[in-house]
């Protein structure tokens, strides 16, 4: 499986770019005429510079308005393009790209342009270069890769190919079946983009909203299945033309461009039958189911302990066992872990440093975690490791969101054991009252908003789990963009949620904390109300709700007086749907913006409560205006 990047996706000038395409493990490039343009050495001097990359040159783009114009005009575009071919020859590139012609006098007809393609494929063939002709979705005579097909196979010419482009044939909604029937000897190349499905421009979507695979709606495995089927041997290669990419991390866009080929690919081999092996990508296991958060970890200094106990003694958890070996001490309540790790070396320490007090490290609970580490490998995630004492397993791990660590624990190895072979009882702790939290409902994790596809995809491709459309969360001083991505039996859920500006609740959480990944916990229960009175018998300090919110509650869902005071008296959120309801309460946010939530959710309720967002956050920026609360 060779895989290319057009150097219009990465972000950076030509050096820059190449490095970080190189980095990423890409085999080659296709080189966008505007980089070269801006760069200030000979052709020559670029191909070495690729060459030394260890990179190959597989595509020179983009050439238009070339086909089916009137003599003047094609006297002319013939001599462009030989100085083209001089330009290919001093980069060793052999493929030119040619994008179906949008010029105004341009007159078409199949004969015409394959006539135009033919004479162009004699003039390439002797200087041992390929013509790949391509269908712009928005082409003025040819839009249609069927038609492209039709032109290239009457031109008969064995240097003038077809190439495929995966935005240009899906925005459109073309028939895929077609794609069958071509000879893949006939595909010369093979670019690949995803997309969002709005209605928009199709030329002006193409130019702004690209994505790389499985980071939009388009159904890539489908394409790619069928050209599979026609024995297609070539690259399979990313042209993504985004405004967030260009100013991104060219580093981060080219790890994600090379995970999202490799996820794509492997979706293909587990649903088409004839990948041939070109096409194949490195073995790596399934996608690894996720069974539940085993534990989260907290990084504390010693004047930030008795705080965080504080909290989590009010919340109902109990402190019962210590490590035999650091000072990390285990709280628990029903099926929920959380460990505080107050030691003194080691990355806990480290993320504290960095962090302050904040959520350094997740446990996942899955099928098989050599499986899930294997994949996370193959995919280009960042394995973890430490120095262990005696005493330690070797749980795997690899880098998370902001440099955070995600564990992977099974029940089929001593790996679920840890509690037992680490931790040593407390014989002389004091039992708190419980509240009834059972489990770990869902984990929100914060980034900024240009992130939220690195880490989208990074949990879509090594685990099997749904990601939900992205849905705008209102917040009082702007707009957090926020996803949902959840195990299909709901027993692992996650949210992601991007911020576009500090202004923000969640955006100014991840500049106080210095890019702190969970901004919040939420624990779920059977029973919120009841849950409630006992956080207040415990010394719980919720959120306090407006009485508005209350006012109006009453005006969209039909509640009983007694539940709707009931919620009142509980500061306690509501939702519901035909599926089910949703009751949430909050804990005040700490001085850098974390909080706790309780959720109840009856019966098939699958979301998150997004309708109360605009509450919630307003009464957070008013909460932490008042009077400080202990830091957890």
């Amino acid at each position: 499986m060779k895989t290319s990047i057009s150097t219009v996706t990465i972000a950076g000038d030509l050096s820059e770019k190449l490095a970080a395409i190189a980095a990423a493990g890409f085999d080659g490039i296709e080189i966008f005429e505007q980089d070269f343009i801006a760069f200030d050495g000979s052709p020559a001097d670029v191909g070495k510079m690729v060459r030394d990359h260890g990179l190959t040159i597989d595509l020179f783009q983009p050439l238009r308005d070339f086909e089916g114009l009137p003599e003047d005009l094609r006297r002319r575009a013939f001599d462009r393009i030989e100085r083209k071919f001089d330009l290919m020859q001093e980069l060793d590139c052999d493929l030119l790209l040619v994008s179906s012609t949008n010029h105004p006098k341009a007159l078409g007809g199949i004969d015409r342009m394959s006539s135009d393609f033919h004479e162009l494929g004699e003039r390439a063939a002797s200087r041992n270069l390929r013509i790949g002709y391509e269908a712009r979705a928005w082409g003025k005579h040819v839009n249609d890769y069927r038609d492209a097909w039709e032109v290239v196979r009457r031109a008969d010419h064995r240097c003038v190919g077809l190439i495929l482009d995966s935005f240009h044939t899906l925005a459109r909604g073309s028939d895929l079946n077609p794609i069958r029937s071509i000879p893949g000897d006939r595909i010369f190349h093979v670019q690949l983009a995803d997309a969002p499905k709005i209605e928009m421009n199709l030329e002006y979507l193409s130019r702004h909203f690209r994505t790389m695979p499985g980071e939009g709606d388009l159904p890539l495995v489908d394409f790619m299945s069928a050209v599979a089927t026609t024995g297609y041997a070539g690259p399979l290669s990313l042209e993504i033309l985004n405004d967030q990419f260009r100013a991104g991390s060219p580093r981060v866009i080219a790890v994600d461009g090379k995970r999202s080929l490799l996820f794509l690919m492997d979706q293909v081999r587990r649903t088409a039958s004839d990948v041939t092996t070109e096409l194949t990508p490195p073995p790596m296991p399934p996608r690894v189911p996720v069974e539940g958060v085993e534990f989260i970890e907290f990084t504390a200094s010693d004047k930030d302990i008795a705080g965080l106990e504080t909290t989590l003694a009010t919340l109902g958890f109990n402190a019962i066992a210590k490590h035999k070996l650091k000072d990390v001490t285990l709280w628990r309540q029903g099926d929920i872990n959380l460990v505080i790790n107050a030691d003194k070396d080691g990355f806990a320490h480290s993320a504290y440093i960095m962090h302050g007090l904040s959520v350094c490290d997740i446990g996942l609970m899955v099928e098989n975690a050599g499986a899930a580490v294997d994949r996370a490998r193959v995919l280009g995630a960042s394995l973890f490791s430490q120095k262990r004492g005696e005493a330690e397993l070797d749980i795997p791990a690899v880098r998370g969101v902001s440099g955070s660590v995600l564990h992977f624990l099974d029940k089929v190895s001593d790996l679920a054991e840890v509690w037992d072979s680490e931790f040593q009882a407390l014989t002389n702790n004091t039992q708190n009252h419980e509240t009834g939290l059972t489990r770990i409902d869902h984990i929100a994790q914060v980034t900024n908003f240009e992130e939220m596809q690195t880490w989208t995809l990074f949990y879509d491709a090594i685990f099997d789990v749904e990601k939900s459309p992205m849905v705008d969360v209102a917040d009082p001083s702007g707009l957090v963009h926020s996803r949902a991505i959840q195990s299909r039996d709901g027993n692992f859920r996650l949210t992601l949620n991007g911020a576009e500006t500090h202004r923000t609740l969640a955006g100014r959480f991840v500049a106080d904390s210095f890019g702190s990944s969970v901004q919040h916990l939420a624990f779920a229960t059977d029973d919120l109300l009841n849950t409630a009175k006992k956080l207040t018998s415990n010394g719980f300090e919720a959120l306090k709700v407006p009485n508005n919110y209350y006012s109006d509650l009453v005006t969209r869902f039909d509640l009983e007086p007694e539940f709707l005071a009931a919620l009142k008296a509980a500061n306690a959120f509501y939702d519901e749907d035909e599926t089910g309801a949703y009751l949430q309460l909050y804990s005040r946010p700490h001085s850098d913006g974390f909080f706790f939530e309780i959720v109840e959710r009856r019966g098939a309720f699958n979301c998150y409560g997004t309708s109360n967002a605009p509450y919630r956050t307003a009464a957070q920026k008013r909460s932490s205006r008042a009077p400080s609360v202990p830091r957890r």
